[in-house]
């Protein structure tokens, strides 16, 4: 968990801490994250290499397309950071699209012991929050 943010993304969890409940922290940054980022299955592959971005500077920076590890690291750091959420509640998921590509999505552990999925990059695919990517969905 970094210490330092952009400004703009402390800014951003500042809004989060506002939320009247963990429910609306999480549907809050979940709406933020769909509109700042999106998945893209070809550039999944064109775009490797991006893959392998930690600072989240430059994440944070990027907007548009991110692999799926990076919009769940950044989405993490978002939900950590609101003070709604511990990192412990917060579980990466793998799973396939098409059956042979790795995905990964995140699992969200309420106070209530409700789990909620939640998949960042399958949102331009149409998936809402509570749901994730797999097999030829």
């Amino acid at each position: 968990m970094p210490e330092k943010l952009p400004k703009t993304m402390q800014s951003a969890v500042e809004e989060l801490q506002n939320s009247s409940s963990q429910k609306e922290c999480l549907a809050r940054a979940y709406e933020l994250m769909t509109t700042k980022y999106h998945g893209n299955r070809i550039k999944t592959y064109a775009l490797l290499a991006r893959v392998f971005t930690r600072n989240i500077f430059k994440l944070w920076e990027r907007g548009g397309f991110v692999h799926c590890t990076n919009a769940n690291y950044v989405l993490r750091i978002l939900l950590v950071k609101s003070g709604f959420f511990k990192n412990e509640d917060i579980q990466s998921k793998w799973t396939l699209v098409w059956y042979i590509s790795p995905h990964q999505y995140l699992e969200v552990t309420m106070q209530n012991g409700e789990c909620i999925n939640v998949d960042v990059w399958s949102a331009a695919y149409g998936l809402k929050l509570g749901e994730y990517v797999g097999g030829f969905n």
